[in-house]
Formats: C-alpha cells, sequence, structure tokens
C-alpha cells in the first residue's frame, strides 16, 4: 500500500485504510475519501496539493493530509 501523496499523475487506486483522529477521519470522509473509494490522481506536483477525482468530484487535499490516507494502485 502506498500513502495517497505517493501516487502518481493519472494513476488509478483504491481508498484501503484511513489514519489519524477522530477529527482527522471526519475531515476526510466529509470531503468524499472513504474506504473503497475509487480515485483517480489528477495532478501530484511537489510542494502543491493533491488534485484528485473521486465520487463524480473533484478534490483538493494538503500534502500532509494525505500521509494519512493508504490507498492501493489499480491502474
Amino acid at each position: 500500500m502506498l500513502k495517497l501523496h505517493e501516487v502518481k499523475t493519472g494513476q488509478k487506486a483504491v481508498v484501503k485504510n484511513i489514519k489519524g483522529d477522530a477529527r482527522f477521519l471526519s475531515r476526510i470522509t466529509s470531503i468524499g475519501l472513504s474506504l473503497g473509494c475509487e480515485i483517480q490522481m489528477l495532478h501530484n506536483q511537489a510542494k502543491l496539493p493533491l488534485l484528485l477525482y473521486g465520487r463524480d468530484t473533484v478534490i483538493a487535499l494538503n500534502r500532509q493530509d494525505s500521509k494519512g490516507v493508504l490507498v492501493e494502485v489499480i491502474a
């Protein structure tokens, strides 16, 4: 499994685990990332926020928060 920020632009992945306190889990799930969610990385460039597509919406996520989301690359 990889941390979300390790997924390359254009790759698809499935969220397998979310690590963090209750506040972090609530915030991450409220933006559309939950266990089993399929995402596609739209933009992953060093020092910039991640831009990904999941659950029919585009999501921007800072790099620090992305370290708590573990994914498995599928394509």
